[in-house]
């Protein structure tokens, strides 16, 4: 036999039993589907706090609680001993070099008339946060350092907090409610999107004094330094490490530069990247093991046609790329759907979350669905080559 006629023969084989197709190749369709969608969703969150990240500035640097890489995690309660001195101490030491503007933050419910907006995300801000932070304000302004410090209680909201409390219409002169305080609001922030399902427009700015009095806070969860000249990050860093060295352990707090940001966003998502495509990736070996099973019983149900080939001239060879190109056919069929079905998910999940496909994704969980093919149909493939033809055409 040619290989034409091999190729053909295994082709109307699995035309023939199409049920027992299809659910042959499901775990394989299942496994693909999944690598695309999960890589895609790592990738666009990867994607898109970079670009935040990058639209902050490239002199930029991040005063955030606890050690990256320490025995204690960033941003931890019993890491915190960030405080209000600490970015005082920094404003003064670095005055002419960066601007220094410290930042706390807290959950809250927001209520206007009668409606109300639960989860806000409520930012204690400095009045030169827009210096430092890329926000644009669409309406009104900005509250200012007299405002902030003489006691004011202002506020600059997000698009999710105008839309659900003020459906739409101008929020400016109107007082909202922040966990039971009133706050007159100034200004608005312009829309900037959704994560993972994180509204990044669900906020309300306040002035830190004013967030620090209401919430009792006594911790900062970040402070934010913006180096004049870029070629003067590193030099910042360094002093503002030795200024806080001085009160704090080198495991109570990480100052990381935008460069150093980005390097550990991308070993994060990194291992997620990793750990979910591994998960995965069981789905293809459960169906690896599918067809390989389907295969065996295969070769049992056709062990009278195989012992009339071999009889008929068909060698051991013949036999075995059969079958050996059936499980190829059947595991690259399950390989492509998977892919189809993989984009299309993921263009549709795209619309809600940010998701970027990447080709990679797709040649390893394609290559990873033949590889099955072959490791899974080999044994069939073997076992169905070395049937004698006399037993075989005995065989009831």
């Amino acid at each position: 036999m040619n290989f034409t006629e091999v190729v053909a023969a295994s082709l109307k084989s699995i035309v023939s039993n199409r049920l027992r197709s299809f659910l042959t190749i499901l775990g394989i369709v299942i496994g693909v589907t999944s690598v695309i969608l999960l890589t895609s969703l790592v990738s666009g969150l990867k994607s898109y706090i970079t670009d935040q990240i990058q639209g902050l500035g490239s002199n930029l640097m991040f005063v955030i609680p606890g050690r990256v890489g320490g025995s204690r995690s960033p941003g931890g309660i019993q890491a915190n001993r960030l405080v209000m001195q600490d970015a005082i101490n920094l404003t003064n030491k670095l005055k002419g070099s960066a601007d220094v503007s410290a930042v706390v933050q807290k959950t809250a419910t927001l209520k206007y008339s009668a409606k109300n907006d639960k989860g806000a995300a409520v930012f204690g801000v400095q009045a030169n946060y827009p210096k430092l932070i890329s926000i644009k304000i669409i309406s009104g302004r900005f509250f200012n350092e007299s405002e902030a410090q003489g006691g004011k209680r202002v506020a600059i909201i997000g698009a999710t907090v105008k839309s659900n409390l003020f459906a739409g219409g101008s929020p400016l002169g109107k007082s909202v409610d922040v966990a039971g305080v009133k706050y007159s609001v100034i200004g608005e922030v312009g829309p900037r999107g959704s994560t993972f399902g994180v509204d990044m427009d669900n906020t309300i700015l306040i002035p830190l004094p004013a967030a620090t009095r209401q919430f009792g806070l006594d911790r900062l969860n970040t402070i934010y330094i913006s180096a004049f000249k870029a070629e003067g990050v590193k030099d910042i860093q360094n002093r503002a490490t030795a200024l806080l060295g001085k009160r704090l352990s080198e495991d109570d707090f990480s100052i990381l530069t935008q460069e150093q940001t980005l390097q550990t966003i991308s070993q994060i998502t990194s291992v997620l990247t990793i750990a979910l495509g591994g998960i995965a990736a069981i789905s293809l070996i459960v169906g690896g093991i599918g067809i390989m099973n389907i295969m065996l019983v295969s070769v049992t149900e056709r062990t009278r046609e195989i012992g009339l080939r071999k009889a008929l001239g068909a060698k051991q060879r013949d036999i075995r790329n059969q079958f050996l190109i059936e499980a190829l056919t059947l595991s690259g069929l399950g390989g492509i759907i998977g892919i189809v079905l993989g984009i299309v998910l993921s263009l549709v999940i795209g619309r809600f979350f940010t998701t970027a496909i990447t080709w990679w994704s797709i040649a390893l969980s394609f290559g990873f669905s033949m590889l099955v093919g072959v490791i899974f149909g080999v044994a069939p493939a073997i076992r169905a080559a070395k049937l004698d033809p006399i037993q075989a055409l005995r065989y009831e």
